[in-house]
């Protein structure tokens, strides 16, 4: 990592902290999906931002794009996942690896029972394109106001 002449690293900005999901307000997706944004460009974040989604069941999330890599991990439940046009069945820690530009999509696997993925795109400037309409937002758009947490 470089340094500023002060010896402080690039990346100062960011302060730390520790992000509670249980405290934090989750943001409607549509269709039964939630996500709580964690690490984002709102809390100083510079390079990176992740979050949960929650789905319940049967819930599900239109195929889309990403224009930088994501990776994604099963915290609780089962999830299929489509990426590029092939679905894989996922569990609990699975987790997966899309690079920029491939379609893909993820689902409760259960009807009943709820799943919840962490998802870690390589930008704090990701943006989301739906493929069946070709609309491009911010994926940190979704969040409102998403403001910094202490």
């Amino acid at each position: 990592m470089h340094h500023h002449p002060t010896g402080e690293p690039c990346f100062a900005p960011f302060p730390p902290v520790v992000l509670r999901p249980a405290e934090l307000t989750a943001f409607s997706r549509g269709g039964g999906a939630r996500t709580i944004p964690l690490v984002t460009k709102a809390a100083g974040a510079e390079v990176f931002l992740t979050g949960q989604t929650l789905f319940d069941g049967g819930a599900g999330i239109a195929l889309h794009t990403h224009n930088c890599p994501e990776s994604v991990t099963i915290l609780e439940g089962d999830a299929l996942v489509e990426i590029d046009g092939t679905e894989h069945h996922v569990t609990r820690f699975d987790t997966t690896y899309v690079p920029a530009g491939t379609p893909h999509r993820f689902r409760n696997a259960s009807a009943t029972e709820p799943m919840r993925i962490l998802w870690i795109y390589a930008s704090v400037d990701a943006t989301r394109t739906l493929v069946e309409t070709g609309v491009t937002a911010r994926v940190d758009a979704e969040h409102g106001k998403a403001a910094a947490h202490d």
